[in-house]
């Protein structure tokens, strides 16, 4: 297995193993050692089965909860991430998120396996979370470890929501329901279980407020850290090719699919691995 990372060790090819076959415990050890160092990681040359990808992912860990999508037919773990040459409405994760981070437990991992690659934009753009608050300064690091975010689905899942982002022009189904609305909170600062290493963990899908601070208080922290995420220097920007599966520590960097692309096709399929809640 080859292993080839990019600068500040931030995402790495992974090459000379053959995903769609079983893998052996030793290889599953690489690969996780990869992933929690490098945070992304990919693998060019994959093609694969709907059954390849799921055993695949279930060598990583359990299947996460993949709520307000419709799922692949007869595979209720895997997600069609589409879009039509055709399509008008604002990007599917466009806007910069963590999976999920609105639920109780988000998930430890996402892949996503592509299937059909545009010739020109559609890249993917991840921003390093450990590294965004190791270069805060302590005063600010200090004040985050004392705060809870407070996040939530309700921007792009409730029926309002749905609604603004254009859900019904879709080629995606996306499922709106009133449980979007409902708030977790999480802390700001994110103690990584495996590695130990602490992560500024917000986002700007759905983090929505500061916990006590008011509306006006929070929106500024949070814009201001926003701000400094999206920095040059957190952030690797991830071109996409055909059969190419990519799988990412969502428990440490957030994302954002970039377009592009108006006038092709793009699929790629996603699954989730089940995490816990953070501390």
């Amino acid at each position: 297995m080859n292993i080839s990372p990019h600068e500040n060790d931030f995402g790495a090819a992974i090459e000379g193993v053959d995903l769609s076959k079983a893998l052996s415990a030793e290889e599953v050890s690489q690969i996780r050692r990869a992933w929690l160092r490098y945070r992304m990681v990919y693998f060019p040359d994959q093609p694969m089965t709907h059954e390849q990808l799921e055993k695949f992912s279930l060598a990583i860990g359990s299947f996460g909860d993949d709520p307000y999508v419709r799922a692949i037919d007869g595979h209720p773990h895997i997600v069609e991430v589409r879009r039509e040459p055709e399509e008008d409405v604002p990007l599917f994760g466009g806007t910069w998120h963590s999976d999920w981070s609105f639920q109780k437990t988000p998930p430890n991992a996402t892949i996503l396996h592509a299937k059909i690659i545009p010739p020109v934009g559609g890249d993917t753009h991840y921003c390093d979370g450990v590294r965004a608050f190791s270069a805060l300064d302590s005063a600010m690091q200090a004040r985050l470890e004392g705060l809870h975010a407070l996040h939530s689905a309700r921007k792009p899942y409730s029926h309002e929501g749905v609604k603004a982002g254009g859900g019904d022009r879709r080629s995606m189904t996306l499922l709106p329901s009133d449980k979007a609305l409902s708030i977790q909170r999480h802390p700001m600062v994110r103690t990584h279980p495996e590695t130990g290493e602490k992560v500024l963990w917000v986002n700007p899908l759905y983090t929505i407020g500061v916990d006590g601070l008011s509306e006006k208080e929070g929106e500024a922290l949070l814009g201001e850290l926003f701000e400094h995420m999206k920095a040059p220097e957190f952030i690797y920007r991830h071109r996409w090719r055909e059969n190419m599966l990519g799988m990412w520590d969502n428990r440490c960097v957030m994302h954002s699919a970039q377009g592009g692309y108006a006038g092709h096709r793009r699929v790629l399929h996603r699954l989730t691995v089940a995490g816990s809640a953070p501390y």
